[in-house]
């Protein structure tokens, strides 16, 4: 939101300087983004008189002028504007002034201008003799600025605008606007906190609400098919008026604001809501059918042209304001291109409503039109506003266009304005701002920004009605947040003195752990990545696992109701969109080792039919994920890349720090269901991760086709393990506890068997820990063989085991236990001891 600060001070009088004004803005939680001056303080133009105008003598469009201006000689000014003529007091840009005026290319955009000594067409030209919109007061620029006979001959040109109660130079101030607060999106709401803090008074616009009724409900009626979506229609009628340039005052604080002057109607319209916050929208009314004006809901999908000359295709429910034939505009958003003002327009109908700020929200973002009527309606107008808004623009409307205020006001309300009221302890504030804050002050600070307050008669509690363009406050807290923010953070103490505990501060074992998972895979060179919870419904359902071991997962995706962007249509059944996305991003970027990890949460709805209400699942997961090489290139480095058992590694490490017990990685079979992304199986191959009986997580190897998507070129692998189960599991295990190391010595002897290439080592490992206890320690693979050394349908595997107790071991005991194992292995899985 742009604010003028001159259209500020004509509600507001203080003294402060564009700096002093920010801050106090940004301290009362309207935070400053920046100050730009717009205009120049126009040194070097001055005040001229006409004396003579000829023809140019080479040139049938331009005019060679004589100008007084004040000194010894006038001055031979060359001007092709139409409206030049003898006797004019002009303002005239002398040589060495710097003008700010639009770029030939884009007239958005300002350049500087310096006014020299030339010849056009070879008549020698001293000067230039300016319009409105070199000036910076307009966007006319079709004829020089004529002065009145008032003007002073050689006279600073901004002396003359002071005289008429203007400015050549002005301050916009962007304010970004949080969505709790609709009040400020206006320059009245900003000069209300402006009047709060210095204890300046506030001056608003004398409006006069016509009474309803007259001659005006004789020639229009309003009728509101939609009552939920519209709570008050006004509509006030304005004939007589003359299409014209609005006034250089009102294009120039709309040039300010961030607007684009286009007529008088126009302007006021716009004017208003950025005065007072609340969209209007004038109708040429003699372009209605059926003097009636109907707010309905459409049926069905429709075509609608509105008045930027674009076709919408409309979805079904999307309100919509018709006359007695046809639609006219889209409510809230824009009008329509059969209904808008022209230059031909004699008398419009001016529309004030107040619409539902969800329903507008949800149709500008389907038809990805936002406006500043939907940005106002989406976060919520004054719903007691819309007379003295619409009232305020029929004025202006009669003293700027020339237009004749048609007797009465028609309006049709559907529901009652319903102002809150909230009780709040003056203890309870005070505790939680950190100062006292004396009751009259607190009286003083509400009741200046529209609050009606009842204090009790020990000042300890008071009652306040809220105003109505506050919708955002509802509970005692919002209140003490006012109190806070127009008492003013800066003035809140900071305690010099602060403590710390002497003891140490317990973590939730849930919590540790997860600190501790985070520090080990940073170790690991894998970076935590924050992503969206909200998707496209589609990439949604692409990444909806249909059934995972366990029965843990499936059913259906979580649809938002009232979506913000249909980018965000979804919670995210699965980490691994947003981590592929940025995975995909840092890829295109030159990255060539992708490895990041992400706790985040999931949501599944288990039913398959989404009206049933049961059967929401929200779980934690962590997500690993890793791509292309395992280090950066280095002199002393052998990049190689990254692979299955990377992942896999990875996977154990994470659940080591978790204590669980008997943890497998049982690989999927053929056949089993994943989740498909655009008709691909997301997974070339994966493995359940089990703790005991339980599933916990999966780790694999994304389908080669799912990378392309995302524009990653190698293997992609990942680690999906269900936090929430894991912690559950781990439980009163995270804590820990001291075990000594043996200090008698180990026994390690090395094992080698061939058998079945089909048997899985872990089920090999498996069975050879069950069968040495309880002296085997320790078990691990450090050799797989397969080759003509061995028949084609076995492999080789050798194992290093390694054999301990609290006292000192004998070969004989171990050679027993070892020999146990090797005739286990022989009986069960077929295998073949290799000497």
């Amino acid at each position: 939101m742009i604010i003028s600060t001159n259209w500020l001070n004509d509600y507001v009088d203080h003294d402060l300087t564009v700096d002093d004004l920010s801050d106090l803005l940004t301290m009362a939680g309207l935070e400053v983004e920046g100050v730009e001056q717009i205009g120049s303080t126009l040194e070097g133009v001055i005040v001229g008189h006409i004396l003579r105008v000829d023809p140019h003598p080479d040139a049938d469009r331009l005019q060679v002028c004589t100008v007084d201006l004040g000194q010894n000689t006038p001055a031979v000014i060359v001007c092709g504007a139409p409206n030049v003529a003898a006797g004019q007091f002009v303002a005239v840009a002398t040589i060495g002034t710097v003008l700010s005026v639009p770029s030939r290319e884009n007239a958005e955009e300002k350049v500087d201008l310096k006014i020299k000594k030339s010849k056009i067409r070879g008549q020698v030209s001293e000067g230039m003799i300016c319009s409105e919109i070199e000036l910076g007061m307009s966007v006319d620029g079709s004829g020089i600025l004529v002065l009145g006979d008032e003007a002073i001959l050689g006279s600073p040109f901004v002396d003359w605008l002071v005289a008429q109660g203007r400015s050549a130079t002005d301050n916009a101030i962007d304010i970004s606007i949080t969505p709790n607060r609709p009040d400020a999106v206006c320059h009245v709401g900003v000069a209300r906190d402006v009047s709060a803090v210095t204890g300046r008074p506030l001056t608003l616009p004398e409006i006069s609400v016509p009474a309803a009724g007259g001659s005006a409900a004789e020639q229009i009626s309003i009728t509101i098919d939609a009552p939920e979506l519209c709570s008050e229609y006004v509509a006030i009628l304005v004939s007589d008026i003359k299409i014209a340039p609005s006034p250089p005052w009102m294009q120039q604080r709309l040039i300010t604001a961030g607007l684009r002057p286009r007529n008088n109607v126009v302007d006021i319209t716009n004017y208003v809501m950025y005065e007072l916050g609340q969209p209007l929208h004038a109708f040429d009314f003699d372009t209605l059918a059926g003097a009636s004006i109907h707010v309905h809901a459409t049926d069905s999908e429709s075509i609608f042209t509105t008045l930027d000359g674009k076709e919408r295709k409309l979805p079904a429910g999307t309100l919509m304001i018709a006359d007695g034939d046809r639609d006219i505009a889209i409510a809230g958003i824009m009008g329509g291109e059969n209904s808008e003002v022209s230059d031909n327009t004699t008398k419009v109908l001016l529309e004030s409503a107040y619409f539902d700020p969800s329903h507008i929200r949800r149709t500008a973002k389907s038809l990805q039109l936002q406006t500043d009527a939907s940005y106002r309606f989406e976060r919520g107008v004054d719903p007691a506003g819309q007379a003295r808004a619409a009232a305020r623009a029929a004025e202006l409307l009669v003293t700027i266009a020339g237009g004749t205020l048609v007797d009465g006001l028609v309006s049709t309300r559907t529901k009652p304005v319903q102002c809150q009221t909230v009780v709040v302890r003056k203890s309870r504030a005070e505790l939680i701002i950190g100062v006292e804050i004396p009751a009259a002050k607190i009286n003083e600070l509400l009741t200046a920004i529209g609050f009606e307050i009842a204090m009790s008669d020990d000042s300890e509690t008071f009652t306040c009605t809220v105003p109505s363009f506050r919708p955002d406050i509802e509970r005692e807290i919002d209140v003490i947040e006012e109190i806070a923010r127009l008492y003013g953070f800066d003035k809140i103490p900071v305690p010099v003195r602060f403590s710390v505990p002497d003891h140490p501060v317990s973590m939730p074992p849930q919590r540790l752990l997860r600190e501790k998972t985070r520090d080990l895979l940073s170790s690991l060179g894998y970076r935590e990545i924050y992503t969206n919870s909200m998707l496209r419904t589609d990439l949604a359902k692409s990444f909806l696992v249909p059934e995972l071991p366990g029965g843990k997962f499936g059913g259906s995706v979580v649809e938002t109701l009232n979506p913000i962007s249909q980018e965000m249509a979804s919670l995210r059944p699965s980490l691994l969109p947003g981590a592929l996305a940025i995975a995909g991003y840092n890829a295109n970027h030159g990255r060539k080792s992708l490895r990041y990890f992400e706790f985040g949460n999931i949501q599944i709805h288990a039913q398959s039919d989404a009206s049933i209400v049961s059967g929401y699942t929200e779980q934690e997961l962590l997500l690993i994920l890793c791509s292309g090489d395992d280090a950066a290139q280095d002199w002393f480095n052998t990049v190689r890349p990254l692979d299955y058992f990377d992942v896999k590694g990875i996977a154990g490490a994470v659940l080591a720090t978790t204590k669980l017990q008997n943890i497998s990685f049982n690989l999927a079979t053929t056949g089993s269901k994943t989740a498909s992304i655009s008709g691909t199986d997301l997974c070339q191959s994966y493995a359940s991760i089990v703790a005991g009986d339980t599933y916990v997580g999966t780790v694999g190897e994304l389908n080669s086709e799912v990378g392309k998507k995302y524009n990653i070129s190698s293997p992609i692998y990942f680690v999906e393990i269900n936090w929430s189960i894991v912690a559950e599991l781990a439980g009163p295990g995270l804590r820990g506890r001291y075990e000594a190391f043996s200090r008698y010595p180990v026994i390690e002897r090395d094992l080698a068997v061939s058998l079945n290439r089909n048997v899985p080592v872990g089920d090999v490992m498996d069975l050879i820990k069950n069968t040495g206890k309880p002296l085997l320690s320790g078990v691990s693979v450090f050799d797989i063989y397969e080759g003509d050394q061995i028949a084609a349908d076995q492999k080789s595997v050798a194992f290093s085991l390694t054999f301990s107790a609290n006292r000192t071991l004998v070969d004989k005991e171990v050679e027993t236990r070892f020999g146990k194992i090797v005739k286990v292995l022989e009986s069960e899985l077929g295998a073949r001891l290799r000497q």
